[in-house]
Formats: structure tokens, C-alpha cells, sequence
């Protein structure tokens, strides 16, 4: 298959996984990772992920089916980093969902939606490593069953009040130094260091939270 996936950008995390998925898949498949829109040469499948990018019909019509990687069980939480901030809500389980792109951002048809626990004590770096294999999982889905999967479409009764999540910005990741760490924690840890890093304002000053696990012969979790 003649395969595109559109990942706007260069220094996001899942682009290791990507390409090791391209290095495991490319004797099977002709894989292209493009990072612009206009970089699409058409194809069967085209994956969006972590795409900034509005792709329109005309983008799409290129390929057989257009798909997108979110990480919700829509129709709920819709908009962006769906993951983060329902982490930060108390959620232990995040649903992964892929379903056909449309011009309406979130409400196309579902393919296939998988499900997997987060650890209360995982960290950004662990959460991911569980969000993206769960992706690549969805991508072989998506090719081992295109022929014959049966899309099914959003269940809008359950849609009412739906929250759309707002653009992560370095400013969410402030905490309150008034606070307690337990109390917080849930913020602290989906705050990557690099990307994303916790902070907080002190004494006229900021400063940067790094976490990381320690791990001994009595704590191997």
C-alpha cells in the first residue's frame, strides 16, 4: 500500500516511534512522514498525527481514506491534547480513537478505538510511550483491515454538552506553589521537561519542576 503520514512537527515524541514503524513496515509498504500538506503526493492511506494543519477535501480526495489519531473516545473530549488534560482531570484510562478526517475538526466516522490503563504513578515519558504504541497499533489496523472494516459514526445522543479542549500553552503547565505536590501531581506529571515543563512563581521569581522515578530494589514500578 501507498501509505502518507502527515506529522506537522519535526521534534514531537512520536516521531521515534513513527519511524521505526516505517523502518519495520518499508519492504511491505511505500511509507512517505511528510510534515506539510503540500508535501502529499496521494496515495491509499494518509494518517494524521499530531497535524496542525487544516487538510482540506481536496487533500483528502488524494487518497483512498484520510485518518486521524486522537486520543479520546469521541464523540467526548474533542480539541486538542484530548490526553493531557483528561489525565489531569483524575482519568486512569484513556481511549484511543481513529476515525475518518472531515472539514469539521473530530467528527468523522470511527474505524477503531482501543483502550488502556494510566497508571496513577506514570510519568509524561510513560504516558507517551503508551499513547504512541497504541497508535502504531490503530496504523496496522488500519492496513490489515481496510477492506474490510466497517466505519461507524460518532453517537451524537451522547454529544449535548460536549467540552472541546483548548490548545495546550506553555501557561497550563503552571502550578500553584501554595499547593501540595499530591494535589498536583496529576499536572506535574504529563509536564514534559522540554516541551511542556511544570513551573511555578515564587518570591518574585520563576522556577522550573522536573520529576523523574526513581527506581530501586523496593519500588520496580
Amino acid at each position: 500500500m501507498k501509505i502518507s503520514i502527515l506529522c506537522s512537527d519535526e521534534s514531537h515524541p512520536v516521531n521515534a516511534f513513527l519511524q521505526r514503524w516505517i523502518d519495520q513496515n518499508h519492504d511491505s509498504h511505500q511509507i512517505s512522514l511528510v510534515r506539510k500538506k503540500k508535501e502529499l503526493l496521494g496515495g491509499d492511506i494518509l494518517v494524521l498525527v499530531s497535524c496542525s494543519e487544516i487538510v482540506s477535501a481536496a487533500d483528502r480526495a488524494l487518497y483512498r481514506a484520510s485518518l486521524v489519531l486522537h486520543a479520546s473516545k469521541l464523540p467526548v473530549g474533542r480539541g486538542w491534547s484530548p490526553h493531557i488534560w483528561q489525565i489531569i482531570e483524575g482519568a486512569q484510562e484513556v481511549t484511543l480513537s481513529l476515525l475518518e478526517a472531515e472539514d469539521k475538526v473530530d467528527s468523522g466516522r470511527i474505524w477503531h478505538q482501543v483502550t488502556f490503563p494510566v497508571p496513577k504513578h506514570a510519568l509524561w515519558d510513560e504516558i507517551n510511550e503508551l499513547l504512541f504504541n497504541a497508535e502504531i497499533e490503530l496504523i496496522d489496523l488500519a492496513i490489515h483491515e481496510f477492506d474490510t472494516v466497517i466505519p461507524k459514526p460518532q453517537d451524537m445522543t451522547i454529544a449535548t454538552e460536549l467540552a472541546y479542549y483548548p490548545r495546550r500553552i506553555p501557561e497550563a503547565s503552571k502550578l500553584d506553589a501554595e499547593c501540595s505536590i499530591a494535589s498536583q501531581f496529576d499536572l506535574i506529571r504529563v509536564c514534559a521537561p522540554t516541551r511542556f515543563p511544570a513551573f511555578f512563581e515564587l518570591h518574585g521569581k520563576k522556577y522550573k519542576l522536573t520529576v523523574e522515578k526513581i527506581h530501586d530494589k523496593s519500588n520496580q514500578n
